[in-house]
């Protein structure tokens, strides 16, 4: 509420005792202020009356203080959280990175040796991909990515860098079925790579293992032997890998040997597998032998006749003649 005229400081009244008053108020000021120039009085005081006050200032901070100390340790845990959850992810990232680039890796290294295994041994082959596999205990067999559109046909071999897989028995527009060799249906012609002994490796109902059940009791079949294929029936070329053999033992029936041998194809861990076509028959007669024998310098010199075989005769003076030279007639008599 304003004052009033009446309820004025006296002060600002307009009497000379008001106005008195204000001078007196006024020397005062200017002497204190001369005298904090020069003695600084009135800086000790404010340093004195601060020290007291000073903890009452503090007092009243603390709810505003620790407001604000609140306020930031929840926004750095906040923002730690967050950094915490992006260094995570980008780890993870960075993890299934490096897992990838290991398994391109490996791919590509098992695509190296697919395409050495085609370049050494100049066959013609199709590469195909491993799109299903179905490893049951009576069926072992896996799906390619190769059908009837890209030339493939049924009873084709199917090996991959290590050895002989298995070979097609369906064909499909877009995809074909393989027969592993561990299927208990299959049947490959085999020859033990040491002895050169031939005999029957079949698959097993364990999917892992092939079975040699008719090895004669005399034959000399050892653990660590190779076995290669035979290349009779005309199904599967020659002379490659099939298994290793890790068991030799008689059979029940006290007939035969049995033995049981690991493939040597990856047949659950291979990704890509080749295609077997048949080789294009040779053009025309096999090449000529090449000579045996050191070469020879000279040239034999050329024959200038040559000799006409006779039954042997009585030649004019009593002699037999056996031969007659052919480029020089017989002399005529002359009369």
């Amino acid at each position: 509420m304003a004052l009033t005229r009446e309820e004025s400081s006296p002060l600002f009244a307009g009497t000379a005792a008001g106005t008195l008053r204000l001078i007196f108020y006024l020397a005062m000021a200017v002497v204190l202020m001369v005298l904090d120039h020069r003695n600084g009085w009135l800086w000790r005081m404010r340093y004195a009356t601060a020290i007291v006050v000073e903890p009452v200032y503090r007092l009243a901070s603390l709810p505003v203080d620790g407001m604000h100390a609140l306020g930031v340790a929840f926004a750095d845990r906040r923002m730690l959280t967050e950094q915490n959850q992006r260094l995570r992810e980008d780890l993870l990232l960075a993890n299934a990175k490096l897992n990838r680039m290991a398994a391109v890796a490996q791919q590509n290294e098992r695509l190296k040796e697919l395409l050495d295994t085609q370049h050494s041994l100049e066959l013609h082959v199709q590469m195909a991909r491993v799109v299903g596999m179905d490893l049951g205990a009576y069926r072992h067999r896996i799906m390619i990515n190769l059908g009837a559109r890209d030339g493939i046909k049924s009873g084709q071999p199917v090996i991959d860098a290590h050895g002989v897989m298995g070979q097609i028995i369906d064909v499909l527009p877009t995809s074909s079925a393989v027969m592993l060799v561990t299927d208990p249906d299959h049947a490959l012609p085999v020859v033990v790579e040491r002895t050169g002994l031939r005999t029957i490796a079949y698959g097993s109902r364990n999917g892992e293992q092939l079975a040699l059940p008719t090895i004669p009791m005399a034959a000399d079949v050892r653990v660590g032997d190779k076995l290669l294929t035979s290349g009779l029936g005309g199904r599967f070329p020659e002379g490659f890998p099939v298994g290793e053999i890790t068991n030799v033992a008689p059979a029940a029936s006290g007939m035969f040997l049995e033995a049981k041998a690991n493939p040597s194809a990856d047949i659950d861990r291979s990704d890509e597998v080749l295609v077997l076509h048949d080789l294009a028959e040779p053009v025309g007669p096999p090449p000529p032998p090449s000579p045996a024998g050191p070469p020879s310098d000279e040239a034999p010199a050329p024959a200038t006749t040559a000799t006409v075989a006779h039954p042997t005769t009585l030649a004019p003076s009593g002699k037999p003649a056996s031969a007659q030279t052919a480029a020089a007639p017989p002399e005529v008599p002359q009369p």
